[in-house]
This record gives structure tokens, C-alpha cells and sequence, in this order.
């Protein structure tokens, strides 16, 4: 599969009664960053927003949706996502560390899975919405490992195994990634191709992009009046803290900081 070809675009367009919507991404949630988990957990539970997305990674990791029948960390974040799904929608889109998130933790939680990409119409305006990975193009073998665990017969074989051998691959996996951190980023890691990113706004008939992924939250101007934004990651435990929303309304996109 050629990584440059233009996606399936989705379409979901916002009710007119909704006014503010809240995007956030890469929270990497997982069990010893409580910090992390808790001030996620007080958001969810304290937004005033139409609407809220969740642009990927919202786990460091996802072994399936089985996982929550056992009592853990991942049950307590259902119980988080169910919370406010039952007060405000809420859009979840795969990150390129919980892709097998399914339609039973959705089920679960009342969240809606969200393709990607997603074209949102909303405040008279298109955003195109994705979680970014797939704009990454240089980093050429992180995109075959892509379309590897992206496979529907990869997904099923894995999925088959036991839960037990499914976290202890988890917990590998979580190891080698902490092991490439020490050993400096790949200078193609996170690199968006911008005129990649532009083809697909054309393709969307939308101007601005909301994305993910990358970690180096800012505002990239593509030329011919397309933007794309970068959502924060979230990091409780940095120096300083990084907790940070993305709000839109009618007047247009704001960062707030929560931390």
C-alpha cells in the first residue's frame, strides 16, 4: 500500500445547537503515571463542552477490549470514559499505540470510534481531524510497521492469544519503546509532510487540520490558506507539566492549559 495515496475521508457533521468543542491527544495513560491518569480523570469528569475528541493514543498501550472485565487500570479508565460519555459525547480515533481500541470498549464506555481521517463540519467550517502517524511518511519503517498491526488478519491472530500473553507482549513493547527514548529520536520520528498534509485538506475541501502524534504542539502554516494544529501531549510528571486542551467555537481554536 503506497503510505502517499490519498485516505477514505469520513464526514461527521456537529448538531447546530453545539458551541464549544474540546480536542486532546497522546495522554499515554497507563498505570505508573498517576498523575497523568488524575488530571485526565478531573477533566473528563469537569468539561463543559459540546462535544469531546480524543485524536489517539489516548493508552500507551492497548492488548484488546478484553481487558477491562478484569479489575485494573484499564477498567478504571472505562469507568472514567463512561462517566462522561453519559454527560457529552465523546469521539475516540485510534493513536499509533491503542489502534485495537474496538467497538466493545466503545460499547462499554457509550464513546463513538472515530475514523481516520474525519472531515468535522462545525461552526460553518471543515476541520479534517486525524491522529497524524499517517502523515509521517519519511520515517519509512515506522510506516511498515504500520500497515503490519493495521492488518485486519495481524489484528485477529493477535487478538487470538491469551490475554495473559497479550499484556506481557504489552509490557515488551512499552520496554523497547523506553529503550529507543534513551536512545535519542529518529530524526524522521514525528516529521508531518506537509505537502502530504495539504493534498489531504484539498481532498477534504477543509482549510485546517487538527492532529496529534508528534508531541511539538504549534501552528504550521501550509500555504494557500491551510493550517494544520498540533495537539499537546500530556505529561504530568515533566518539568514543567503538560496538560493542555484544545477549545473551538464559532470564533475559532484556542489552547488551554489545564496544568
Amino acid at each position: 500500500m503506497d503510505p502517499t495515496a490519498l485516505p477514505r475521508i469520513a464526514e461527521l457533521a456537529a448538531p447546530a445547537a453545539w458551541q464549544s468543542i474540546e480536542f486532546i491527544s497522546d495522554l499515554h495513560l497507563q498505570a505508573s503515571e498517576p498523575r497523568t491518569f488524575d488530571a485526565w480523570r478531573r477533566f473528563m469528569a469537569s468539561s463543559r463542552a459540546d462535544a469531546l475528541f480524543i485524536l489517539g493514543d489516548l493508552f500507551e498501550v492497548w492488548v484488546g477490549d478484553d481487558v477491562v472485565d478484569e479489575p485494573g487500570f484499564a477498567a478504571d479508565c472505562a469507568a472514567v470514559l463512561q462517566a462522561a460519555a453519559k454527560r457529552l459525547p465523546v469521539f475516540v480515533m485510534h493513536g499509533n499505540r491503542d489502534f485495537l481500541m474496538g467497538d466493545g470498549l466503545m460499547r462499554t464506555c457509550g464513546a463513538t470510534l472515530l475514523e481516520d481521517p474525519t472531515v468535522f463540519t462545525f461552526g460553518g467550517a471543515r476541520w479534517l481531524l486525524t491522529h497524524g502517524d499517517a502523515l509521517c511518511v519519511s520515517d519509512t519503517k515506522y510506516m511498515q510497521f504500520r500497515a503490519q498491526v493495521r492488518d485486519a488478519a495481524y489484528q485477529r491472530a493477535f487478538l487470538a492469544k491469551p490475554l495473559a500473553e497479550r499484556l506481557a507482549i504489552g509490557r515488551a513493547m512499552r520496554a523497547e519503546s523506553e529503550s529507543r527514548k534513551g536512545a535519542g529520536p529518529s530524526p524522521d520520528y514525528g516529521t508531518v509532510d506537509d505537502t502530504l498534509a495539504a493534498q489531504w485538506l484539498e481532498a477534504a475541501d477543509a482549510r485546517t487540520m487538527i492532529h496529534g502524534h508528534t508531541h511539538q504542539p504549534r501552528e504550521h502554516d501550509l500555504g494557500r490558506g491551510l493550517t494544520r494544529i498540533v495537539l499537546a501531549d500530556w505529561d504530568l510528571a515533566a518539568t514543567p507539566p503538560r496538560c493542555e486542551v484544545l477549545r473551538v467555537d464559532v470564533w475559532g481554536a484556542q489552547r488551554v492549559t489545564l496544568a
